[in-house]
């Protein structure tokens, strides 16, 4: 494993999250928050360049991030863009070290991890006319990211 050291600083900190579910309300307030205090944060409405590819943007920013914040909402397992994300989210703490942490936006953390419930419901059909390698990175992804330790905002204070 390289050192995140070893790998470019672009961002402090990459948040991936599902924009209908959490746009306006939770994620606004926590980039609100991180920026108020002087945190070089990646939210894609405010950092992607105009008229570049959406995908090698994306990479980009997450590889030059030193945290991720992966916010896991009901319809997070309903974007094919959401979890592609996440894969190389996973990839990039695997691969330098990047610290990724886990918010849990009104899901159950065992609905993630075993891609139950509203949360897994919005994955199967996402993963409608998928190809089953690709559904089983998504799966084990989403296991994964489960498994770290972060926080359930219902429990949020």
């Amino acid at each position: 494993m390289s050192s995140s050291s070893d790998h470019p600083r672009i961002y402090d900190v990459f948040v991936s999250f599902r924009g209908e579910d959490t746009r306006k309300n939770f994620v606004s307030h926590v980039y609100a928050a991180l920026k108020n205090s002087r945190v070089k944060t990646f939210l894609d409405d405010e950092e992607l360049r105009k008229g570049k590819p959406l995908g090698p943007e994306l990479e980009r920013a997450i590889e030059g991030s030193h945290i991720s914040i992966v916010v896991l909402s009901p319809n997070y397992a309903g974007s094919s863009w959401c979890l592609n994300e996440l894969l190389h989210i996973l990839h990039c703490r695997q691969t330098y070290g990047q610290l990724v942490i886990p918010v849990f936006y009104q899901v159950d953390p065992s609905h993630v991890r075993k891609q139950t419930g509203h949360f897994g419901n919005a994955l199967e059909f996402n993963a409608k006319n998928k190809d089953d390698q690709l559904l089983s990175k998504w799966r084990k992804a989403l296991n994964d990211v489960a498994t770290i330790s972060g926080w359930d905002a219902t429990n949020m204070r």
